[in-house]
């Protein structure tokens, strides 16, 4: 009785085990079948964001190719962060940089800044947060233009007191009901512009490393 219940587990157990193998192999196969189309369609996604704050017919290289990963440590953020080159006949035109404002009302809101090589905003795009329905999240796109005040400014000097909602004095709109967010935000770009300003050589001009974490330098 006690072997027959020993080789009763044990053939269970090598029936679970065969399971485990057999889906583990699917699992990988369709990984392997969808992968390509997994990465076309990131690449995809990224383009259409990427041309939608900067104008598609103004450059003529792959943007999301002519990338560079930045440390967190550049724009204050807790992770790496990317820039993305628009050049036309290797011409630099404009970068459109990542970065995370982390005091968002409930948290972190992940942006898409591009800045034109004069210094001014070519447009800015919410990639992800987590603000209140109806009050914070007017800064996406679909929900309220706010996003798009951005367009066109530059920044007088790295002090300009204008880059501020309206109720510190600034020249942005802020929500009804809803400062902490736009105020958030507001913060985020001013900080990203200030860098690129500060950086633009370096940023064009180093080799694109986002294929090669390893080859993060940490001297911008």
């Amino acid at each position: 009785m006690v072997l027959s219940i020993k080789t009763a587990v044990s053939r269970n157990a090598k029936i679970l085990a065969l399971f485990a193998i057999v889906c583990t192999a699917i699992v990988g196969l369709v990984h392997s079948l969808t992968k390509d189309q997994i990465i076309f369609q990131q690449q995809q996604d990224l383009l259409r964001n990427l041309n939608s704050i900067i104008a598609d017919d103004s450059y003529n290289n792959v943007i999301y190719q002519d990338c560079l990963i930045l440390p967190g440590a550049a724009l204050g953020t807790a992770s790496s962060q990317k820039v993305y080159r628009a050049r036309n006949n290797d011409k630099p035109i404009a970068a459109a940089i990542t970065t995370v404002a982390p005091d968002g009302y409930n948290g972190n809101i992940e942006l898409l800044i591009a800045i034109n090589v004069n210094g001014s905003v070519s447009g800015v795009r919410t990639l992800k947060h987590q603000e209140t329905p109806g009050l914070g999240d007017k800064i996406e796109v679909r929900k309220s233009d706010w996003i798009k005040s951005f367009n066109t400014k530059r920044l007088a000097s790295k002090n300009d007191s204008r880059w501020l909602v309206k109720k510190d004095g600034g020249m942005f709109d802020q929500f009804t009901g809803a400062t902490i967010t736009p105020r958030a935000v507001v913060k985020a770009v001013r900080n990203t512009v200030i860098y690129f300003n500060e950086h633009q050589d370096k940023l064009f001009n180093s080799a694109s490393n986002c294929q090669n974490k390893d080859s993060v330098k940490e001297t911008f």
